[in-house]
């Protein structure tokens, strides 16, 4: 491995490269483009060797990847904001095709107003669209998981489309040190792509079909089994990674002195390095707090969440996103699992970082201090005062 200084877009398309895509459908939108523009140098270059399709729109980028993934190629998009609206309408149509494409988007508000900064409304509001979503923390871990992806995506156990999110300018154009694993590595963890769920002359089938009440169900079912299966397969793919590799990822979540904790903050993202900072000081202070990262909202970590908070006097999710007349979505997907599970916890909502507005160090603290009066809550951070709907 070799050192390098990237940005969380750079290094996301140097873990692209590694996985050696064969197809890639590009279309700029701020604050995606620079991962697409980086792939386009390793394709010029000579270092990547896969075609690399200029469209015409969002939509046009997602409907080539399936047709690419549709003769068994492994293929790579990219998007953001407005751009991943304007390509829902095929997101669970390759989720329904069981196209294991692997996408990038880097999240950023959804207009009116007009905003180009980064919040997670963009993705979250894809979470019933049948892909598996995973947020990462910073631009190592974006290199990981692009690469961990196809993995996953790809493996016949879960055949699903991969979307991978990161936090638009406070992740994606932030630059940090990243270990670039080398192609020998890479080679070694991903597998050329291989799948049985594509047209051939060899072994003609019906792909993309209608299906009627009868059986629509029937494949209903097995999408969303796929993306079950893919909670064992994320598993798998980072065993197999920390033993080449040596970095070591932990599922579906990710736990920071949580073990004895009272109050403990869910949230996603890039966010969650200022939340571990927060810790830190309030147990200096004597104050049993931690940190649960949601490193997945597709498969939901139900367990997890549970495991984690079972034995808490209180919880709060701090989330990049609103259900407009309702919650946060993630604070609403949370409060089920525990809903489900009988665990009876006070837990409270914090809607922060809309249109890329700043959350800063005091208002964690605050959210910690606030957990000690143990009432369940819906709060905007810097607006004040609470939703009574909450």
């Amino acid at each position: 491995m070799a050192k390098q200084f990237l940005s969380g877009n750079e290094a996301f398309a140097y873990g692209i490269r590694l996985a050696r895509p064969q197809v890639i459908s590009a279309y700029p939108i701020t604050p995606q483009t620079i991962v697409v523009e980086k792939l386009s140098e390793f394709v010029e270059d000579g270092s990547l060797k896969a075609e690399f399709i200029h469209v015409e729109s969002e939509h046009s980028a997602l409907s080539c990847a399936m047709g690419a993934s549709s003769v068994g190629a492994r293929a790579f998009t990219a998007t953001s904001s407005q751009g991943l609206l304007y390509m829902a309408e095929g997101l669970p149509y390759a989720a329904g095709g069981r196209f294991p494409i692997v996408m990038m988007n880097a999240n950023r508000s959804t207009a009116l107003p007009w905003n180009i900064y980064g919040d997670q409304r963009d993705s979250v509001s894809q979470l019933d669209s049948g892909w598996i979503q995973a947020y990462a923390e910073n631009a190592q871990e974006a290199l990981d998981i692009a690469l961990m992806s196809f993995y996953i995506a790809e493996h016949e156990k879960v055949s699903t489309p991969f979307m991978a999110n990161l936090d638009g300018f406070v992740l994606t154009h932030t630059y940090e040190v990243v270990d670039v694993p080398t192609r020998e590595q890479a080679d070694q963890f991903l597998p050329p792509f291989q799948t049985q769920n594509k047209m051939s002359p060899d072994n003609p089938k019906n792909l993309a079909f209608s299906a009627g009440p009868d059986t629509n169900t029937i494949f209903k079912y097995k999408e969303h089994l796929g993306i079950l299966n893919a909670k064992d397969v994320i598993a798998e793919a980072e065993e197999k990674f920390e033993t080449i590799f040596g970095r070591h990822y932990t599922g579906l979540t990710e736990s920071y002195r949580t073990e004895d904790a009272d109050y403990i903050l869910m949230t996603l993202g890039s966010i969650a390095g200022l939340v571990r900072e927060v810790v830190d000081r309030l147990r200096n202070d004597g104050k049993k707090v931690g940190l649960l990262r949601l490193r997945y909202l597709r498969p939901f970590p139900n367990e997890e969440i549970v495991k984690a908070v079972k034995n808490a006097k209180a919880l709060a999710v701090l989330e990049k996103d609103i259900s407009f007349g309702n919650a946060g979505t993630v604070y609403t997907n949370v409060s089920a699992a525990l809903q489900r599970a009988g665990i009876s916890v006070s837990n409270s909502n914090y809607i922060g970082g809309l249109g890329g507005k700043n959350i800063s160090f005091e208002e964690i603290e605050n959210i910690f201090n606030n957990l000690t009066q143990q009432r369940s809550t819906v709060q905007f951070l810097g607006i004040g005062g609470e939703d009574s709907g909450g």
